[in-house]
């Protein structure tokens, strides 16, 4: 029993030599991030606690499982970043605002005031900074902060979301407005949207994107809201911002679904009306084939061909056939006569992006004019040599005949029954030095000689007269034969006149 209680009390005392180094290492880590937070709040210490290596020492203070030195890291941190750029930019190199915002949410309305007062601190010194803590996702915890019951939080969340704003408060915004329709309607009672709207002619494709985004997310909660962004002159500014070489407007739009409403929108209006919706869809399926595909799969096409087809305006029709073609506005106020010439533009882009034989095969015709033309066989000549399911489907199709018929249609008789382009004498060369000649020519080697031969107009007479030639062969063959069997023996005219007596019958049938 004595040994016994004495082994606790060795343990006990064990016990307490453990716990009392750890609250001599708890004491010292908060005696160290005071004193460290001390010494920052005076400038002439701020350089040597830098080189001392002050970031990487408060970095791991601020996850401490005590919370006041997480306060007091906090503190430092905030003290050394409000000193310099250069102090602002080792807090944000040392990954030190992540762990930061992540704290934000979970600690005590001490350590979210020094935590705001960092952040504040980074953001002042100049836009670049401020788009670091943006990107660090504290836009989110500030806006949370606002709502706290604590008036020092409140204010501590303000004053850090007011540096961010100098620089960049379409950002700011953007991001307070997107949480709820309490705080989109109190950035519209706050008149921001009549002094943010004029920036969308800003030059700086930045500062547009973020004035687009602030304004989407105030239009998104309601219908009023969304007529207040409208009221405040946006358009047609910021359809011109879909011409932006970023293309982040064209995404946001297709990724928060609005391709759909704007299709409807081109789908049921008419007239002038139809210009916006007209202008975005092109815009938006200009930047890349993926975009282009989400207004093809939102069923953009028959709206936009129905446009063309059916208006009666010139410069509409002019407007879907730029859209169609990629290109820009910059022909709208155009006469109508430049609708032709747009026309072959977009029709021509079209038909280099076509892959799909078969739609190609109606204007594989002499009939279809010929700068039209060669860029349907170019298509054809860049696909069949590589595929072999393609050459067949060609053939039974009739187009490859129809190849031969523009040859010769094109470079005079005798072009295609030779079976080559520009072999031949006079018009039998006229497609010698051209694109489509290379174009047909390429196809023709595709196939057999003879396969071609046969394809070929005229390949009938001609066959015809060699079938003609061969007879006349096959008759002075066998004359000359009979003439030459007769010089070996001749027949005596007694002995054919026997023979004629013996066979009366003959004669008479």
């Amino acid at each position: 029993m004595a040994g016994s209680g004495a082994g606790a009390a060795a343990a006990a005392a064990n016990a307490r030599v453990i716990v009392s180094v750890f609250e001599k290492y708890q004491k010292e880590r908060l005696q160290f991030v005071q004193t460290v937070a001390d010494l920052a709040s005076r400038e002439s210490n701020i350089e040597a606690l830098q080189a001392a290596g002050v970031m990487a020492l408060l970095r791991p203070l601020l996850l401490d499982g005590v919370p006041a030195i997480q306060h007091a890291a906090a503190l430092a941190l905030g003290r050394l970043a409000n000193y310099s750029v250069d102090m602002a930019d080792a807090v944000v190199d040392s990954d030190i605002l992540p762990q930061l915002v992540y704290s934000l949410a979970e600690q005590n309305r001490f350590y979210k005031k020094a935590a705001a007062f960092v952040l504040r601190a980074v953001a002042k010194h100049s836009p670049e900074l401020a788009r670091s803590v943006v990107d660090s996702g504290a836009l989110n915890a500030l806006v949370s902060c606002l709502e706290e019951f604590d008036p020092g939080v409140k204010e501590a969340a303000a004053w850090a979301l007011g540096y961010i704003a100098r620089h960049n408060g379409a950002s700011a915004i953007s991001d307070i407005s997107k949480h709820s329709p309490e705080l989109a309607q109190s950035v519209v009672d706050s008149n921001s949207v009549t002094f943010i709207a004029p920036l969308l002619a800003n030059t700086d494709s930045k500062l547009r994107r973020q004035v687009c985004s602030a304004l989407s997310q105030i239009s998104k909660h309601s219908v009023d809201l969304a007529e207040t962004v409208v009221d405040g002159e946006i358009f047609p500014g910021v359809l011109n911002c879909l011409k932006d070489s970023d293309g982040y407007l064209a995404q946001l739009i297709v990724s928060s679904g609005g391709i759909a409403a704007v299709v409807d929108y081109v789908n049921e209006s008419r007239g002038n009306a139809r210009l916006p919706g007209i202008m975005t869809l092109g815009y938006i399926a200009a930047f890349s084939e993926t975009l282009a595909l989400s207004v093809i799969v939102a069923k953009g096409i028959p709206p936009l061909t129905n446009a063309l087809v059916s208006e009666s305006e010139d410069h509409i029709k002019l407007l879907r056939v730029l859209t169609s073609a990629g290109g820009s506005d910059a022909g709208v106020g155009e006469s109508g006569s430049d609708l032709k010439t747009k026309a072959k533009r977009a029709l021509k882009c079209i038909l280099e992006k076509t892959l799909h034989l078969e739609a190609l095969e109606p204007l594989l015709d002499s009939s279809t004019p010929a700068n039209i033309l060669k860029y349907v066989v170019a298509q054809f000549a860049k696909i069949l040599p590589n595929n072999v399911a393609a050459r067949r489907a060609f053939v039974t199709s009739g187009g490859l005949q129809r190849i031969q018929e523009i040859a010769n249609s094109m470079g005079g008789p005798g072009v295609a029954q030779a079976g080559t382009v520009g072999t031949g004498d006079g018009a039998a060369g006229i497609l010698n030095g051209t694109k489509i000649g290379e174009y047909i020519r390429v196809i023709n080697e595709c196939y057999p000689e003879e396969i071609v031969r046969y394809y070929s107009p005229g390949y009938s007479a001609t066959l015809l007269d060699k079938i003609e030639e061969f007879s006349r062969v096959a008759r002075s063959g066998s004359v000359t034969a009979m003439q030459s069997g007769s010089a070996a023996a001749p027949v005596k005219p007694s002995v054919l006149a026997d023979q004629n007596s013996q066979q009366p019958s003959a004669v008479a049938v």
